[in-house]
């Protein structure tokens, strides 16, 4: 692609839209946001007005088809990520889809049939890749400083963190689950990553859902809507088993009694080396001269913003045709976990992944 700006259309005004609007204003240099649209108008037409937006279009579809877009960011309902997806890859653009790629398995697989039929990039906004901790670690990982990873931990745990009691996030046609999906699969895709990626090939799993469907857990995300409904979990455990013998754990809840810091963690255990990190704190736990030796990580002197680092970097992936990191197959491999660990849920037996596409 020649080096002009690229075009992009925002596809959802809400809270994420936002998040992505104030981003890819940063790089101004690079990028032009062309256009914007909402389910709800009047919403875009005043992120238009905050943002300097010259176009607002009355549907996504009239977005997607309007030959000035060259790439579209996709912040709406999990629901709607694998149809507004695939009609952008149909129509020739680009496309930034929000974490899960899909709602379920079978939506992510629609979209990596697309993106390879278009040959356009898919990348899925998984910004923690970029945040300065898991950067370094990932650094001692290719290094071979913790040798070969053999198990890993990771999980999120929220005392009272429900979002928008009885709106999409809530309801299981909307949104795919709860906590495993909306939090669980940053956990998830960032445990893969340091592990190096290895192939995951069964999961055993159960999900519980002991306060939502009582209102309490509430947290202070998202606008309550008390006369809409709560059908999906508030807590999620599983296992998942690797082709090459390694194994990830992965516990994520929304609310739940335990005394915890309500911040992400995770710990691989390699066979020279460790890596822990919980919220902001990460070090390497190592060994020398028979003792045990923890080093802590520190941020660099110019820490760049983690959605900044994911925004450049789908911009050169669409200027130079490259893969990104985090690619449609990445996505794919996450919601296949996801839908595993549902159904392992509800039959009490390990699922074993499905990687036909």
């Amino acid at each position: 692609m020649e080096t002009s700006k690229i075009r992009l259309g925002m596809i959802g005004a809400g809270a994420i839209g936002s998040v992505h609007l104030n981003t890819f204003g940063k790089l101004t240099d690079e990028v032009i946001i062309q256009g914007i649209t909402d389910v709800y108008l009047p919403l875009a037409e005043k992120r238009a007005e905050e943002y300097g937006i010259n176009t607002v279009f009355n549907s996504a579809e009239e977005l997607i088809h309007d030959p000035q877009i060259d790439a579209v960011i996709i912040g709406v309902p999990n629901k709607w990520h694998a149809p507004l997806a695939i009609q952008a890859l149909k129509a020739g653009k680009h496309v930034l889809v929000e974490k899960p790629m899909g709602i379920n398995s079978e939506a992510a697989k629609e979209i990596v049939r697309a993106q390879r039929e278009s040959g356009k990039v898919v990348m899925v906004g998984h910004q923690m890749r970029w945040q300065w901790q898991f950067q370094q670690i990932k650094e001692q990982v290719e290094k071979g400083s913790l040798g070969k990873i053999y198990n890993a931990k990771t999980g999120w745990f929220r005392r009272k963190g429900i979002p928008g009691w009885g709106s999409w996030f809530t309801q299981k046609s909307e949104a795919g689950g709860g906590p495993l999906i909306d939090i669980g699969v940053h956990m998830l895709d960032i445990a893969l990553y340091l592990m190096g990626n290895p192939k995951p090939v069964s999961v055993y799993g159960s999900t519980y859902a002991e306060f939502g469907p009582k209102k309490k857990g509430i947290g202070s995300w998202g606008t309550p809507y008390w006369n809409g409904q709560y059908d999906v979990e508030d807590l999620a455990t599983a296992l998942i088993k690797m082709e090459d013998g390694s194994t990830l754990s992965l516990e994520v809840s929304w609310a739940v009694h335990m005394d915890t810091s309500n911040e992400p963690f995770i710990h691989l255990m390699g066979s020279e080396g460790g890596a822990s990190l919980s919220g902001n704190h990460a070090k390497i736990l190592t060994e020398q001269f028979d003792r045990a030796i923890d080093i802590d990580l520190t941020p660099p002197v110019s820490e760049q913003d983690d959605r900044v680092q994911l925004s450049r970097h789908f911009i050169e992936c669409i200027r130079e045709g490259k893969q990104p990191i985090t690619s449609a197959m990445s996505g794919l491999t996450n919601n296949l976990i996801l839908d595993a660990i549902y159904e392992s849920s509800i039959t009490g037996r390990e699922v074993v992944l499905d990687w036909n596409i």
